[in-house]
């Protein structure tokens, strides 16, 4: 079951944020800068209140951070690995390190092919970002159902503006609506292989559980420092990504009172 909801967490919120981008269309890069740092703080919620807290209390805290060291070098690693395909394409799908990067007054991409291409790259970064986010809940609902329900809840919100950034371009690379919003939700289905990773190794022993939440958490942790936050401030050059930020770890404090 806790791979259902593994699955449902990545396919229904890329899903839906595919959906959006197709509806919205031009306008989906501020709705997607909000959203990104709503998803921000929602992240943050799930590693501080729920993944730490657990993995703590089924190991101790040199483990937790150990993990959690080894899930930011794993996502880094990653990282570099998708930035050679990129570069290799001529494509930069990381974060924009001028404002003038990021309104493509350089000809970053000048046609919809490049832009398809984009999409693509994109589609299959973040589908290898799910994988992580899958081990999460298996291993925590292998431990406790409720917490592993809670984990898919909250990464399926976080997993709503990931579908934005990958349906915009294929769409503006000339991809049909419906097949851009297809794809985008099938490239969540990775987390049904990081749920059952996930469910496998906590059945191991609670130091196993212990370890999975922390690299998850560690992964999930850059990914909000590293890339979601930064991206975000660059867009909107504003406080208002930080207030929708604090407003998304409200709500993803909230939802993990449930647990």
């Amino acid at each position: 079951m806790i791979i259902l909801y593994s699955g449902l967490a990545g396919i229904v919120g890329t899903g839906i944020g595919g959906l959006i981008s197709a509806l919205i269309g031009k306008r989906s890069p501020v709705i997607t800068c909000c959203m990104l740092s709503f998803a921000a703080g929602v992240m943050l919620s799930i590693v501080c209140f729920g993944m730490v807290p657990e993995a703590n209390d089924l190991s101790s805290v040199y483990i937790t951070i150990g993990g959690i060291v080894a899930g930011v070098v794993i996502i880094m690693l990653l990282n570099k690995l998708v930035d050679f395909f990129t570069e290799k394409n001529l494509i930069r799908v990381k974060v924009h390190e001028t404002p003038e990067e990021l309104h493509h007054e350089k000809p970053l991409l000048t046609d919809s092919s490049r832009m398809f291409r984009a999409g693509i790259i994109m589609m299959t970064a973040i589908a290898l970002h799910n994988v992580p986010e899958g081990i999460a809940i298996g291993a925590g609902g292998s431990h406790d159902m409720r917490l592993g329900i809670v984990l898919a809840v909250m990464i399926a919100l976080h997993n709503i503006p990931e579908g934005m950034s990958i349906a915009a371009p294929l769409i503006s690379g000339g991809m049909k609506k419906w097949k851009s919003v297809l794809l985008t939700a099938t490239s969540g289905a990775t987390t049904v292989i990081g749920g059952a990773i996930g469910l496998f190794v906590g059945n191991l022993s609670s130091l196993a559980v212990a370890l999975s939440l922390s690299i998850a958490g560690g992964a999930m942790l850059y990914v909000v420092f590293g890339e979601i936050i930064p991206q975000s401030i660059v867009m909107t050059k504003s406080r208002l990504t930080t207030i929708i930020a604090l407003a998304g770890m409200i709500v993803g404090l909230l939802i993990a009172q449930i647990h």
